[in-house]
């Protein structure tokens, strides 16, 4: 099934759902019913008094499957304003619905269901988009799966409403998988693995979307971080830094101001007011306009993995992926137009390499956001336009970038590409990006002197590789599950002595491991021998070296691998560059095979 035939098949459903809610509870006002990207919805206002709990639901599947079993079809006719209002007299909600539609000019529709004899046992206000018949929809690819408070239209000074969730696939196999995949995922989340593993921790003295990273948490962001530096070190990018403050004017001067207003954080000096930055760039074109640049300077990189604060909604926040202190690893380039390819073929290699480390680059695509038919709100000329977005086309195709090309999705600022990146159960993740920027060098007045001796406008080009720290490390616990590659693991080796007698041996063993620069630690606590065996394994500690008698005698350990199991009776010395090099190459995986 194609995937707008799936949409239309999910909108049907939605119908049927507002049927089944309607016989069970009678009185409830119907207000919308979308298709969305698993299933679909229906929000209701229910009788003073009447609620619905997970408890409903299965019956209310039951009902659905019952009605779309015999056979129902839809049939549009477009009605007049006094029609509409009549027939939904008393539902504010649609009321205001028609309201929307008369005001702008549209026609107003409604969408009649028939049973099998034709006649009509449903009617709402609809703009279509139904299958012919629900026989053609497969009664078990389809569930309700929750039941949720939505306010009216997304505002929350309006009603709250009763949200009944469904999801639907198109076929039996294809539901039963995404039900896997939805328990994977809370197996996966890392709001319970990250605290687990100790990586990082919330305090409501400290206020929401402002996680703390502890120690074994900053390994992993510190490893990180220095690996993007390191992808960008030999490409001619230059580190800077800037503050986490900066007056009224510069967020004014570039708009910035105005685009986030509510979500600024204001700060009050003793004599000027200021702003946390909810950007860097406009930082950084301060520091390009400090210098008096030729063209033969350009391009100017710089890199800068600085925090960022934008004051979210509470209810919004959640773990490290919507935060309120956001670390961008943000780079900034400053070209001229005819650079913009070969800087945009730098960024995708870099992009590339990065998640390619990481075991994300299967089944990755990428969004070409152009401009649409409407050219008058787009800034810069048709000239730079269409070479900025030329050349971003091109290297999509010359890097055999899986890309969409996708009209109107454009910033006013400039064309982009948007990098979507698959996890290990499947999930998409908008991650990477390179956008192109007219806008701020117009700001700024920002410029460089050509080869004519005349003042030049750059374009400035916006990257970032993993999104941001926070919400990167969020999406890597749960890809991996808590079980980090080796160089990214905070305890890369836990050395476990059988007995008392053998903790100097595993100490000696630790200063070997630690000498090599391999994260290590000796457990010598009192615990059983098993139950500390059992809480490497808990913990995901990659490898665990047991030592005892025979293993001091040796000078070895007996190494074993949490994936792999026990690998052998191995040589200190080996242990240590087998670690070292898993580590060092950044390996995704230990290698099964282990010569002693």
């Amino acid at each position: 099934m194609k995937q707008e035939d799936l949409q239309v098949a999910r909108h049907s459903l939605a119908h049927v759902l507002a049927m089944a809610l309607l016989e069970k509870f009678p009185g409830t006002r119907l207000t919308i019913g979308p298709a969305i990207d698993d299933g679909f919805y229906y929000d209701v206002a229910l009788p003073t008094g009447t609620t619905i709990s997970v408890d409903d639901l299965p019956a209310l599947t039951k009902r659905m499957r019952e009605l779309s079993k015999a056979g129902l079809t839809f049939a549009g006719r477009e009605v007049t304003e006094a029609q509409a209002r009549a027939a939904f007299e008393g539902n504010e909600f649609k009321l205001e619905l028609i309201d929307g539609i008369v005001a702008s000019g549209s026609p107003i529709t409604f969408y009649d269901t028939k049973d099998a004899s034709g006649a009509v046992v449903f009617t709402d206000l609809c703009a279509g988009g139904h299958v012919e018949n629900t026989n053609a929809i497969d009664p078990e690819s389809f569930e309700l799966s929750r039941v949720a408070g939505a306010y009216w239209r997304g505002d929350e000074t309006k009603p709250m409403l009763t949200r009944v969730y469904g999801i639907a696939f198109e076929s039996k196999e294809a539901l039963a998988t995404f039900k896997n995949n939805l328990e994977e995922a809370r197996k996966r989340d890392h709001k319970v693995i990250g605290p687990a593993l100790g990586l990082f921790t919330t305090s409501p003295l400290i206020g929401a979307g402002l996680p703390l990273m502890k120690p074994k948490g900053m390994i992993i962001r510190k490893a990180l971080e220095d690996y993007l530096w390191s992808l960008h070190a030999d490409r001619g990018y230059s580190r800077v830094w800037t503050p986490h403050i900066a007056k009224e004017a510069l967020y004014e001067c570039s708009g910035h101001a105005a685009k986030f207003g509510d979500e600024l954080f204001r700060v009050q000096g003793k004599e000027e007011k200021f702003f946390l930055k909810p950007m860097n760039c406009p930082h950084h074109m301060q520091i390009f306009a400090d210098d008096h640049r030729s063209y033969r300077d350009m391009p100017v990189r710089y890199f800068e993995p600085a925090t960022v604060y934008r004051d979210e909604k509470s209810g919004q926040l959640g773990g490290l992926t919507r935060v309120r202190a956001i670390t961008q690893d943000d780079g900034h380039l400053f070209c001229r137009v005819e650079q913009i390819g070969a800087e945009a073929k730098t960024i995708v290699a870099i992009i590339k390499e990065f998640y390619a480390t990481m075991g994300m680059l299967e089944g990755y695509w990428v969004r070409l956001s152009l401009r649409g038919e409407d050219k008058s709100q787009y800034l810069g000329t048709d000239e730079v336009w269409d070479t900025a977005e030329g050349a971003l086309r091109t290297v999509c195709e010359t890097e055999n970038l899986p890309f969409k090309p996708v009209a109107g999705e454009a910033a006013f600022y400039g064309p982009k590409l948007d990098f979507m990146f698959k996890d290990a159960i499947g999930r998409e993740w908008q991650l990477a990006t390179i956008q192109c920027d007219f806008n701020l060098p117009e700001r700024f007045d920002l410029s460089f002197i050509n080869e004519k001796g005349e003042k030049e406008r750059p374009v400035v080009i916006h990257r970032a590789i993993s999104g941001s720290l926070e919400r990167f490390m969020g999406v890597m616990i749960e890809n991996f599950a808590g079980e980090f590659p080796l160089w990214l693991s905070p305890v890369q080796a836990r050395i476990i002595p059988i007995k008392d007698t053998h903790v100097a041996y595993a100490n000696d063993v630790l200063a070997q491991l630690r000498a090599a620069g391999i994260r290590a630690e000796v457990d010598d606590s009192n615990d059983s021998f098993g139950k500390r065996v059992r809480a490497a394994k808990v913990e995901k500690i990659p490898y665990f070296l047991v030592v005892g008698d025979a293993e001091a005698a040796a000078g070895a350990v007996a190494l074993e691998h949490r994936n792999l199991g026990k690998v052998g009776v191995i040589a200190i010395a080996d242990v240590v560059t087998r670690l070292a090099q898993e580590s060092n190459s950044r390996a995704l995986a230990a290698e099964p095979v282990v010569t002693a």
